[in-house]
């Protein structure tokens, strides 16, 4: 969808037909500013929507940072040093970074350990792309190509020092946009679920040096362009006992189940606290310190803030905190009180250039709670939730400019910017560490002079393996990465098997 398309769908009936552009549209706003005898309370309100409706894309500001002019020197020195830096011992400063004080003066300027942490939690969240089978052509498309045991070592995470202990899946029992990923072949793994993430728990040596035992949650989001966020406009439903409501579509994907299912005869939420309850309880039986951190992008941010709800209601007194990254909005101005009140910390990592956190209600959300003496509280208003730390493409040198938004929302290029992020005034860290190959993982962001092929991230071949025949084929799975096969599921396995083998013994004669 063009930006001019999606801007026409949220203007109002009157000024969106009969070819009024959004320039007209916005005089029109204007005119009858001043040519009506408002009070002074509509006229604020009218000039407020014709900020609102000022939607251009902010251009990318001249770079104030350093530009390099011999790139094969940039080569020789970032290619010799290491991707991170020693890990501080923050044990006494804990609660501050997992924003016991909403982060207050931790985030402009950027304090250094609170950097490290956010780019941690923020890999765990890249991790669910970075494992997840979106070959339509394997029959384990949608799932994780590791089990549970390898996925750290696989991603090479293993340095952070935490274990995964449980995979989650979701479906949804709604029509939604295209979210799940399916096979293309009749005999798959799972027809109705996909992989959504897992939990995790801080090993020994990383609890003492944070200070607590954390408790990890990372969801799986989209890379969809931001469109597929203009579908939930109007869908907000009741969540709790209060006032609360958030969009159905989010809920949905959270809460569905079905009994005829392989992995979801439970929710992704009943998988996830069964499990988080599990881990709180025997640590804190052990006498220990616990939080419980969730993260993800995108959609998977959105996933966050439902689960952190859920988490704050049946944990009291938990340390609860959510680290976001591109997420879009939840619920309304009820489901953030009750999460303020609820005691969960919030902190939204946002690209200035980005879409998807103004999504959904582009137009109608927080901004109009300033009106609220007018208005009175509208349920249907969607808002953004805590602390937020802003980012912006022009701020690095090695970002392209132009209008690219895949990339804007690609998490690497927010773990780039977080890397490099010193204050709101300041030029691109120089002393940034994380390797800048990762950015073009899946998009097309890093200048030409760096020479880093776009959307190089991918599987040897494709995946294709040279067999003893000198044949291209997809090779099988081991065992152990087939995911959570039951023992019918293990049966067909060892039958494909022998067939194959069969096959092969017929060929070879």
């Amino acid at each position: 969808m063009a930006l001019s398309t999606m801007i026409h769908t949220h203007l109002p009936p009157a000024l969106s037909g009969g070819g009024m552009n959004r320039i007209s549209a916005v005089y029109a706003h204007q005119g009858v500013a001043s040519n009506t005898k408002l009070n002074r309370g509509a006229r604020r309100l009218a000039e407020s929507l014709t900020t609102l409706l000022n939607l251009n894309i902010e251009p990318l500001c001249s770079r104030k940072n350093f530009q390099y002019s011999n790139w094969d020197s940039f080569d020789d020195e970032k290619h010799n040093t290491p991707t991170t830096s020693p890990k501080e011992m923050i044990a006494d400063k804990w609660r501050e970074l997992h924003g016991s004080s909403d982060w207050e003066k931790l985030l402009d300027p950027l304090h250094p350990w609170l950097r490290r942490e956010i780019v941690k939690y923020g890999e765990f969240a890249q991790a669910t792309y970075d494992a997840f089978d979106f070959d339509s052509f394997s029959e384990y498309c949608g799932s994780c190509r590791y089990n549970r045991n390898k996925l750290f070592e696989k991603l090479g995470l293993s340095k952070n020092g935490y274990k995964v202990t449980k995979y989650i899946y979701a479906m949804s029992a709604i029509e939604m946009p295209q979210w799940l990923e399916r096979s293309r072949l009749m005999d798959t793994w799972s027809k109705d679920s996909n992989w959504m993430g897992y939990v995790a728990v801080s090993d020994d040596e990383e609890t003492r040096r944070i200070g607590r035992r954390d408790i990890v949650v990372a969801w799986r989001g989209t890379v969809a362009p931001s469109e597929w966020y203009e579908d939930f406009q109007r869908n907000l439903e009741p969540i709790g006992i209060g006032d609360a409501k958030v969009e159905h579509g989010f809920l949905s994907i959270y809460t569905s189940k079905n009994e005829f299912t392989r992995y979801n005869k439970s929710s992704a939420s009943e998988q996830v606290m069964k499990e988080v309850t599990k881990l709180v309880q025997f640590y804190k039986g052990q006498g220990e310190e616990v939080s419980l951190t969730i993260t993800g992008h995108s959609l998977g941010g959105a996933l966050a803030l439902l689960n952190a709800y859920e988490a704050a209601v049946n944990f009291p007194g938990l340390a609860i905190s959510v680290v976001s990254f591109g997420a879009p909005r939840v619920g309304n101005s009820a489901f953030r009180a009750e999460l303020d009140d609820l005691g969960v910390k919030t902190l939204r990592v946002v690209v200035k250039q980005d879409l998807v956190p103004r999504m959904p209600g582009i137009v109608f959300n927080e901004s109009l709670q300033r009106f609220d003496d007018i208005t009175g509280t509208l349920e249907w208003v969607y808002t953004h939730v805590g602390a937020e730390l802003k980012l912006d493409v022009s701020s690095s040198p090695y970002l392209k400019g132009g209008f690219n938004p895949l990339g804007f929302h690609s998490l690497e290029t927010y773990l780039h910017l977080v890397d490099g992020y010193l204050s709101a005034e300041s030029a691109f860290r120089s002393g940034a560490r994380r390797d800048v190959t990762l950015v073009n993982k899946a998009c097309d962001m890093l200048v030409d002079e760096l020479r880093i092929p776009q959307c190089w991230y991918q599987l040897a071949n494709k995946g294709l393996v040279c067999n003893e025949h000198g044949r291209w084929v997809k090779p099988r799975r081991e065992p152990e990465d087939i995911p959570s096969p039951t023992g019918e599921q293990a049966h067909d396995l060892s039958l494909r098997i022998e067939r194959q083998e069969s096959y092969k013994m017929l060929y070879a004669s």
